[in-house]
């Protein structure tokens, strides 16, 4: 099925969790996942199913100085 993902289309399997998405897309360290306007608590990820036409937004925390 096709998610906006950060912008970009995206295609992912049917019944994607949260967790599931961050695994497929090799993601490390400390990041938030927003779905349709709304934060996903950590928590709900592995519970947090994905649909068709979802905006998700990922975002990576990155150190600097």
């Amino acid at each position: 099925m096709k998610v906006l993902l950060n912008g970009s289309s995206y295609s992912i399997e049917n019944n994607c969790s949260v967790v599931a998405l961050i695994k497929n897309l090799e993601l490390n360290g400390k990041y938030a996942v927003e779905i349709n306007q709304t934060i996903i608590p950590r928590s709900e990820y592995s519970n947090q199913k994905i649909n068709s036409g979802d905006k998700i937004e990922i975002v990576q925390a990155i150190g600097g100085g």
